[in-house]
């Protein structure tokens, strides 16, 4: 319980440094504060999705409906958290760029990042027996991921983007020693709340297992 006070805490320090401490910037002004939120939600997707990838990879070594939960669960977190780095990223673009969406690469990636993990959950409604569904949905998943690096990391950067790098840039999103803290801060923030939620859907899982077997 004190590790979930001190969490919200810091989550709180972290939000007002983002609007106090840090400054605006050059040539963005208060709206690169979007920054400080839109990356460690992206963050936090991808490491889901990597924990979800892990989990498939242990049920496959050991049938075991507990890692087929842990890799549904972190695929939906992961999902989840896309969509939000998709909609505050929306957000910049419409006052960056003068429209929400443009289809510039980084765009189009993690469109296509979306469409390939809402797949998957198409996949496992299709799929009735438990056995190869959780079977097939971890093979899926595997694949899945492969995706995710050259999707987030690497195709971005091959072809001219109009989407600024956090840390080093041309286009003046370079940030500063304040910006800096409150940004790695805020990853920080952000993956202690990805655990939080994990811990709490683990338990929730626990009890309800404890409840079918009575």
């Amino acid at each position: 319980m004190l590790w979930k006070i001190m969490l919200g805490i810091y989550i709180l320090i972290v939000t007002v440094a983002a609007f106090v401490y840090a400054p605006g910037a050059a040539g963005l002004g208060d709206l690169s504060r979007i920054i400080y939120f839109h990356v460690p939600l992206a963050w936090v997707g991808v490491l889901a999705y990597l924990v979800s990838m892990l989990n498939s990879i242990r049920y496959l070594k050991k049938p075991d409906r507990d890692f087929d939960f842990r890799a549904v669960f972190n695929a939906e977190v992961g999902l989840v958290f896309t969509i939000l780095a998709t909609v505050t990223g929306a957000i910049f673009a419409r006052h960056t760029w003068g429209v929400y969406w443009n289809w510039d690469p980084r765009q189009t990636s993690i469109f296509i990042l979306m469409l390939i993990y809402a797949a998957y959950f198409v996949l496992r409604s299709s799929i009735s027996e438990e056995e190869n569904r959780a079977r097939l949905s971890a093979v899926y998943c595997i694949f899945a991921f492969i995706s995710v690096p050259l999707l987030v990391f690497i195709i971005p950067r091959l072809y001219t983007t109009l989407h600024p790098d956090p840390i080093i840039s041309s286009s003046g999103l370079e940030m500063n020693g304040q910006m800096l803290q409150v940004f790695f801060a805020a990853l920080l923030g952000f993956t202690g709340i990805y655990a939080w939620i994990y811990s709490l859907q683990i338990r929730l899982y626990k009890i309800s297992q404890r409840w079918e077997g009575q």
